[in-house]
């Protein structure tokens, strides 16, 4: 027979898995003699088994479940459901994965309509046994029977005002008995006509499979999402011996942190109330005490809860988050676990407890989440200020940080309000952006969309720069011409407010101030521990001298991705690129090219110089080419007289261009096949740029030239030979011997399929997630935010397959082309360059699969960096 229950001194911290974060934390507590009030745990794979089964409970975990309660009886000289003397339980949530705040917790369970006379009765306190009565009736209600918690709280605060009084606290035992049965007829009611339930057995029964439901409830989902929690893990359930905080005066109930969870300074940081259940405390119904006031109001429980608590941290080595109770007197403690903290925290703590003797450096690098360094590297809404802004509206939180501005409808307007401009704080709102709006997204703090994902254009390119972006906000009506969109009830206009948060999705209406992340001396000496303990090496994907030298600052090892069409969209180029794509003849578009040439040059000069010799991987030409053509009338106009032609002539040039699926279309290495004086113009911007700076620096330079979108080894080597005869001539012309790498991007699943024979002719792979993620799953990357809820909901993906690798499918096409790619060549480079470069469990699948590096915005650098390490430490 399989256990499903442990009481709590059966367990220890090594059964995690089984009995969750709570469980085995409270098996710990239990085994060091702390005051704890006594209970079991119903285990995860209980919960697992719930699922199967229907969502129903089978009678063999029922029978262990009653036969622990019978065991719970012994020791506390109760009965559950005695009429006179009753035992009550709490029953709560506990996965093994911390989720504060995102499952149930029923209180107070066991009384009935007779049993709480007995128990009024019995501790001679009435008020006490009605306030614990109404709460379990709203509790069971809300939590189990999902009756609306408002329903339950609009009659508290109608009783408060009749009253004339401010606080629960104030009512009497007989207003509060006057509320459990007013409550119990809105229990009534919303259950069509059936009573509250008075058999305990049903009553704890019905706790566990609301704890068991919770695993999956809407917000305990979203949770799991942004924290890679998978859904197959399930929640364990503890059944605890309730204490009661709302016995009076020398009665009450709290929650502490060992350290600050905001900055990380040691000690004691934390509220309780006096005469008070948990809930109170977390729910915010009164304002709590400074734990430092429990000195005066009960100085021998202060004594000894500071005591206990220093005990727990030098247990578990780590800060801890304790719920702890008071009953007339007595301390118990409820829980404890390592405390969620702040970025800025964790590092303090971290450092703190190395220094301190308690933990090693690998430890610390492991304690800290690698995605929460996002909070140390961009702007943050002040919190004062947060607290008066107003959500409009939310989307996908596609680039973090915060960002306040006016709102502008085009990157010309953002260009020259912002940044370069007038100097205002800008706010880019478009129904998309493509690459032609690079000016107007470099020039704005943030910007929103009304389509796309969190790879699309607007989320790729704001993250490389570091600006806040929110994403794919469908609920906005936009009209770009009129310059006006409407969202939450509100219609804004050019040069009106609002502010982004790119952290969390939120849309705020008007000017919240912002404030720059500060970064502490502590972040320094964490990042050179991690880089001690990394195998992978970690690069940047940049296209400009500035974010290139930002991610140096930042950690960078190098560049993986240079996306050259970036550079042709400033107003100076982008004449000449429309110019080459519109030429008849290969001596017209070589014309135009070679006006190019010294501006590509100049980037990649200006690039290697930020780089001071690191490495550099330049990708070739790579979106179709309609993305250049001009859609403004004057626009069109100018382009028109300048290549002599007529105005309809350009149009219908630009119609041809028209794809139905463009980023399947003519791109990438096909545009190099086509015209071959593309490769050969951006080989020789890369190649006189390496000999000229490795001649003025003395930087030992080799160009890596990287080939995009190739799916047959003859397209690589085609477009290959056009390269290689042109770096030979620049060689030649130049009198250098310098050396180059000639690589292809992996990014078609045809090329994972045939990488032994496309490493015949690269010496790296690179593997592009992005397109390698579209192209397997079928999905368009900026269509997808449109229905994947829909996915998530019937929990048929449970993440982002753009933001967090595929590792069944996606990553099994890395994973053979690795493997194929070194069987043909065994030095064989390979990294990634797509966003999931920048995800530490991507960068964790990276590293078991042998890859040489990972490549990511410059922001996400030392995210990245940290990932590394912990995989490397996690999988020794």
């Amino acid at each position: 027979m399989a256990k499903w229950v442990y009481k709590f001194h059966e367990g220890s911290a090594a059964m995690r898995n089984l009995l969750g974060g709570k469980g085995c934390n409270l098996a710990e507590m239990t085994n060091l003699g702390m005051p704890i009030p006594q209970g079991f745990t119903v285990t995860t794979e209980a919960c697992t088994e719930y699922y199967n089964c229907g969502k129903q409970i089978s009678q063999e975990i029922q029978d262990q479940i009653f036969e622990a309660i019978t065991w719970l009886e012994g020791i506390n000289g109760k009965k559950f459901g005695d009429t006179e003397d009753p035992l009550l339980v709490s029953v709560r949530s506990g996965a093994r994965a911390s989720m504060p705040g995102m499952m149930d917790t029923i209180l107070n369970l066991g009384l009935n309509d007779v049993a709480v006379e007995g128990f009024a009765k019995k501790t001679g306190n009435p008020r006490f046994a009605y306030d614990s009565y109404r709460r379990f009736i709203q509790m069971y209600s809300d939590v189990v029977m999902e009756v609306p918690k408002s329903y339950f709280e609009k009659i508290i605060d109608e009783m408060k005002e009749a009253k004339g009084v401010h606080f629960d606290t104030e009512l009497t035992a007989d207003d509060l008995k006057d509320l459990a049965d007013r409550f119990k007829a809105v229990y009534k009611d919303a259950m069509n006509g059936e009573e509250f339930p008075q058999d305990p057995k049903d009553q704890l029964m019905g706790a566990v499979k609301a704890v068991f439901r919770s695993w999956d409830n809407p917000r305990a989902i979203v949770y799991r999402r942004m924290n890679d929690i998978p859904g197959d893990w399930g929640t364990a359930v503890n059944v605890q011996t309730m204490v009661f905080g709302n016995k009076g005066e020398t009665s009450g109930t709290g929650v502490a942190f060992t350290r600050n969870p905001s900055t990380g300074e040691k000690g004691i940081y934390g509220e309780y109330l006096i005469n008070a259940q948990g809930e109170d405390v977390v729910a915010g119904v009164r304002t709590p005490q400074p734990i430092s006031k429990l000195a005066e109001d009960l100085p021998e429980c202060y004594e000894e809860f500071m005591n206990l608590a220093m005990k727990l941290e030098n247990h578990f080595r780590d800060m801890q988050d304790m719920e702890f109770t008071i009953e007339e007197g007595k301390l118990y403690f409820l829980q404890t676990r390592n405390g969620k903290r702040t970025a800025p925290a964790a590092i303090q703590i971290a450092c703190d407890l190395v220094d301190e003797g308690m933990i090693t450096p690998e430890e610390a690098v492991c304690r800290i989440e690698a995605k929460s360094l996002d909070q140390l590297l961009h702007p943050t809404f002040v919190p004062e200020a947060l607290k008066a802004g107003e959500v409009i509206g939310s989307a996908l939180p596609a680039s973090p940080g915060a960002a306040a501005g006016k709102v502008y409808f085009t990157a010309d307007e953002a260009k020259d309000a912002g940044k370069g401009g007038r100097g205002e704080r800008v706010i880019l709102v478009r129904l998309e952006t493509s690459p032609e709006d690079i000016e107007g997204m470099h020039a704005a703090q943030g910007i929103l969309t009304v389509r796309g994902g969190m790879t699309s254009h607007a989320a790729v390119v704001a993250r490389g720069m570091g600006t806040c972006c929110v994403s794919g906000c469908g609920e906005i009506k936009i009209d770009e011409e009129a310059k006006v969109f409407e969202l939450g009830g509100y219609t804004f206009h050019e040069g009106d407010y609002i502010s982004l948060d790119g952290s969390t999705g939120k849309i705020y209406k008007g000017d919240i101030a912002t404030q720059e992340a500060t970064v502490s001396g502590n972040f320094e000496r964490i990042m050179e521990w991690a880089d001690q303990f990394r195998t992978l090496r970690v690069r940047t994907n940049a296209d400009t001298p500035a974010d290139t030298a930002n991610a140096v600052k930042l950690g960078a090892e190098g560049i993986g991705l240079c996306r050259t069409e970036h550079m042709f969209f400033d107003a100076e180029r982008i004449p000449k690129i429309r110019k080459m794509i519109l030429s008849d003849t290969v001596e017209q578009r070589e014309e135009a090219l070679n006006e190019l040439i010294p501006f590509q040059k100049g980037d990649f000069k200006a690039m290697y110089k930020a780089l001071e010799g690191r490495p550099m991987t330049v990708r070739y030409l790579d979106p179709p080419l309609h993305e250049f053509v001009p859609t403004d009338p004057e626009d069109i106009k100018a382009l028109a007289e300048d290549m002599g032609m007529t105005v309809e002539a350009v149009k219908a040039k630009c119609d041809d261009l028209h794809e139905f699926n463009p980023m399947m279309g003519h791109r990438g290495c096909r545009l190099a096949v086509t015209y071959p004086e593309i490769a050969r113009m951006q080989t020789r911007a890369v190649m006189e740029a390496a000999i000229e700076v490795k001649e003025e620096c003395g930087y030992d330079i080799i160009p890596e030239i990287m080939i995009p979108l190739v799916g047959e080894k003859k397209e690589l080597k085609f477009v290959k030979d056009i390269v290689v005869e042109t770096a030979e001539k620049v060689k030649a012309e130049k009198n250098s011997d310098i050396q180059y790498h000639i690589g292809t991007m992996i990014e078609i699943p045809r090329a994972a399929l045939t990488a032994d024979k496309i490493a015949e002719e690269a010496e790296f792979f690179s593997f592009g997630t992005n397109d390698l993620t579209q192209m397997t799953f079928g999905f368009s990357r900026d269509d997808a935010g449109k229905f994947l809820d829909s996915y998530y909901k019937a929990k048929i993906y449970e993440s982002d397959p753009f933001a967090r690798l595929d590792q069944e499918g996606v990553g099994q096409l890395v994973k053979m082309a690795v493997e194929k790619g070194r069987a043909a060549r065994a030095d064989l480079k390979c990294g990634i360059c797509g966003e999931h470069g920048g995800d530490p469990s991507s960068v964790e699948f990276c590293h078991k699969v042998g890859l040489n590096y990972v490549s990511c915005s410059p922001f996400r650098v030392p995210i990245a960096r940290l990932a590394a390490a912990q995989a490397a430490l996690n999988n020794k």
